[in-house]
This record gives C-alpha cells, structure tokens and sequence, in this order.
C-alpha cells in the first residue's frame, strides 16, 4: 500500500526546527486524510530544545481550542519564532500565525480570519446560552489578533464578522505579518497565473506628491464655456438674466428664485405677425 503523504512533519538541525502545518489542526485526528491533533504538535513543541523555530503553515484552521493551545506554547517557548503562511492560514490556522516573533507572508499567500462556530440543538435557554459562548470563544481569538495588530479591536471584529481573506499587503498594514518574503529572482522565466493575479493586487498604487494648477488657464476656460451658453440663448449681466426665445433655445429652463440675490430675470416674447403679415410669412415657407 501506499505511504500516505504527511501533512505534520516537525524537524530539527542542530538550533533550528522547522514545523510543517499542512492540513486540518483537529483534536480528533485522521492523519491520513490530512489532520493533525494539537497534542501531538504541543509535545514534540516542548521537547524542542531549539533556538530558533520556523512554522510553516497551509492550513484552513480546525478546532478554536487546539489552535489556540498551540498558539500559547509556540508564544511561550524560549526560541525565537517565525511563522511562514505558505499557502493558507485560515480561522484557527491564522491564531497559529499570530504566535511568531516574525510573521511572514509569501507573496502567494492568504490569511483568513472569522467568528467561531459551532452547530447547537435544544431549547430556547440552551440555543441563547451557546449563541452567548460562542461570543466569548471568538473573543479568545480576538485577544490574540489584538497582541500583534496595529488596528482597533471593533476592527478587527468587523474583519471577522465579514469573514475576511486578507492579502499578504494588508495582512502587513493591519500589523497581522511582518513581512512579505520576496525572495531574489533567479532569472528563470515562470508561469504562474495566481502569483501573477496576487502581484497585480497588491501591487502599491501610484501616488501624485503634488498638483500644480494654472490658474489663469482655468479661469479663461471657464469664461469660454459661459460665453457659448451666451450664444445659446442666455444672456448673463450681473444683475439679470436675459432668456432669449429668438435663438430658439431647446427644453426647460427652470430659474430657482432663492439664487436670486438681486437683479432680475426677463423673457422678452419675439414679436408674432399677424393677419396679412402671417399669411405672406406662411406662403414664404
């Protein structure tokens, strides 16, 4: 039969340890579907006599109470911790995250932060009370986001109310990582649509340091646009507005009286022909 493929793998050479997360952190665990149990993870941690220990995660998260077991004993051992998201750091797996002393995104990378969950049965009392304790079991992860974060706890909670994904950009900004690995370009060419899509996004915006305006060139085109409307028809003095029905001026003109500080508005009627005179005019057409 096949060996499975491990998706736990805990290394150690010489001072430094490298710790793989690669599947489910679950309390319950079916290794060969890809889950791992914390207490397995939280031993071999603190057998680690390391200095250094590197935690790679590609993760959707698992169990709130195993991530954060594991969060607690990576913050308390005395080796210096980086956390690397390889892939995916997803709801219990991005409180793992938060552990390291440096926190580094690939630059094809997600973080993915959310309430936590559960599914409930019974009556009205005991519905109520697991909605309340479901509320302070988030809390828990809050409290770890809030250790690193460099934005406000009612923001990070509408992060997690909308279930968010973050980029390796943002993740920086909110303060969740510490860097984006850029590794040196090899100078091999690559092909990869998603790093290609994930550059374009979180590539900075340009910014403008400082606009400089002609003045005078505004003000002159302003004047052109208000003599064209002159020779439509509307002729502008500064104390009244002239509507002129001989140049034939199309749809509505509707003036509101309190813009009207002074002056006044005049619609002069053009003179109509009548009798003979209307009658020759019409022949003339």
């Amino acid at each position: 039969m096949k060996e499975p493929k491990k998706y736990f793998q805990l290394t150690q050479n010489d001072d430094v340890a490298d710790l793989y997360i690669f599947g489910d952190i679950e309390k319950w665990a079916y290794e060969p579907a890809g889950e791992q149990s914390g207490v397995t993870i939280i031993k071999q941690l603190k057998e680690l006599t390391a200095k250094t220990i590197n935690v790679h995660i590609n993760s959707y998260g698992g169990d709130v109470s195993e991530g954060l077991a594991i969060y607690n004993v990576l913050r308390e051992h005395p080796a210096r911790v980086t956390t690397i998201c390889d892939g995916f750091a997803c709801s219990a797996a991005s409180v793992v995250f938060m552990a390291g002393d440096e926190r580094i995104m690939s630059p094809a990378s997600l973080l993915m932060i959310h309430n936590a969950w559960t599914i409930a049965m019974g009556n009205a009392s005991e519905l109520r009370k697991t909605a309340d304790d479901i509320e302070v079991i988030t809390q828990a992860s809050v409290e770890a986001y809030k250790q690193v974060a460099t934005i406000s706890e009612e923001e990070i909670k509408a992060l997690m109310d909308a279930e968010t994904w973050i980029l390796p950009a943002d993740a920086v900004a909110y303060g969740f990582a510490t860097g984006i690995d850029d590794e040196e370009d090899d100078g091999e060419p690559k092909q990869s649509a998603f790093l290609s899509i994930m550059q374009k996004l979180t590539a900075p915006m340009a910014t403008v340091a400082e606009f400089n305006f002609d003045v005078d060139a505004i003000a002159e085109a302003v004047a052109a646009k208000l003599d064209a409307k002159r020779r439509t028809g509307f002729i502008i003095t500064p104390d009244s507005i002239t509507i002129d029905p001989n140049m034939n001026t199309p749809g509505t003109v509707t003036i509101d009286p309190n813009m009207i500080v002074s002056g006044s508005i005049t619609n002069t009627p053009a003179e109509q022909p009548t009798g003979w005179d209307a009658y020759f005019k019409t022949k003339e057409k």
